[in-house]
């Protein structure tokens, strides 16, 4: 276990090395990349009705059992595939949740293609600068925002899945969009309006 620091985001205290590098180093950074969004995308998806410690310790067996997170593999898996997945230990041997992996990354290929990166697409949501909050308390950070309404409603007229309210605002925070370390947390970027 990590240390324990009063200043983190309440979700981080006392938790494992590796949820703490993960607040520390990655939550709320500011992600352009492509590959990551999708993975993210993935994994956020497969913690509906989950901790996210689960799928942060299964991330690795992920990486490994979907190629990388390759967008343009996954669009093209098809019944072997998602019946090896489905054998695997590694992930959440979830049907549904395999199955929304693989039509989201064609969903996904399809908004590259209109936009030219996905990252593109996504980053005008919120005019390519992040939203900060500067919330004191962990009671104040909301589970959804009228964005994340909106975000997921057009993700889901694109053909995306497992993309709901709260899910997309956990995507939102996790790249960066939305920046929700709590005020005083020292992994809150200290150039924040």
């Amino acid at each position: 276990m990590a240390p324990t620091d009063d200043r983190l985001c309440s979700w981080a205290q006392g938790s494992s090395d590796l949820m703490r590098a993960y607040h520390d180093t990655e939550w709320g950074r500011p992600s352009h990349d492509d590959r990551h969004l999708f993975e993210m995308l993935v994994l956020e998806g497969a913690q509906a009705g989950l901790s996210w410690s689960t799928v942060l310790n299964k991330r690795e067996n992920y990486r490994a059992a979907m190629d990388g997170f390759d967008v343009h593999r996954i669009a093209e898996y098809g019944q072997a595939d998602t019946d090896r997945l489905l054998g695997d230990p590694g992930i959440i041997r979830n049907r549904l949740k395999i199955a929304s992996a693989v039509r989201n990354a064609r969903a996904f290929l399809r908004v590259q293609k209109e936009f030219g990166t996905f990252a593109d697409y996504l980053w005008a949501w919120v005019d390519h600068t992040p939203v900060v909050h500067h919330f004191t308390d962990a009671s104040e950070v909301p589970a959804s925002t009228p964005l994340s309404d909106r975000v997921g409603r057009d993700l889901k007229k694109r053909g995306f899945n497992f993309v709901g309210t709260t899910i997309v605002y956990s995507y939102l925070q996790a790249n960066g969009l939305v920046e929700d370390h709590l005020v005083g947390c020292p992994a809150k970027p200290a150039a924040t309006p």
